[in-house]
């Protein structure tokens, strides 16, 4: 009888043992697949401006902040739940998503600026200033107001009369 109590248990801790690396195995999957949902954005943009696509390129950078936004709300459910690695992965999977799609945003000005195309330039650095206002953002809001000293070099901005 002891015998198969002991063997019942240790099918019963190997069953949990299973599901446990299963449950974390997909968590795993999710994140690595939103990484690589970041990635292939990302290679979209940049091709796009290659081949002088802005709106595209917009496109999608667009679909990043989607992706941050989706993030967002998944995180803000899941705040009032006990402690989990899981709302640290979120976190970092929007942080993530959130900083690329600035530099984007700020690579898209750079490329506009070169273009010679400064009020688009101007107004997509305005846009990274009026858009990532969090405080683990406040590097490219600075880089993106010196961008637009910058341009006033460059072209001085419409004067509003």
């Amino acid at each position: 009888m002891a015998i198969r109590s002991r063997t019942a248990s240790m099918w019963h801790g190997l069953v949990l043992l299973t599901a446990c690396l299963t449950l974390a195995h997909c968590s795993h999957d999710i994140h690595e697949k939103r990484a690589d949902t970041v990635k292939d954005h990302v290679e979209a943009f940049y091709d796009h401006l290659t081949h002088d696509r802005v709106a595209a390129a917009v496109r999608e950078n667009e679909a990043i902040e989607h992706l941050s936004s989706q993030l967002g709300d998944i995180i803000s459910r899941r705040v009032n739940r006990p402690g989990t690695n899981q709302v640290d992965r979120e976190w970092t999977d929007l942080r993530t998503a959130n900083e690329t799609a600035a530099q984007n945003w700020l690579a898209l000005g750079q490329y506009l600026s070169i273009k010679k195309q400064y009020a688009q330039s101007r107004a997509t650095y305005q846009r990274v200033i009026d858009t990532y206002t969090g405080t683990t953002e406040r590097t490219y809001r600075e880089q993106a107001a010196r961008a637009i000293r910058d341009l006033d070099i460059l072209t001085p901005p419409p004067s509003s009369h």
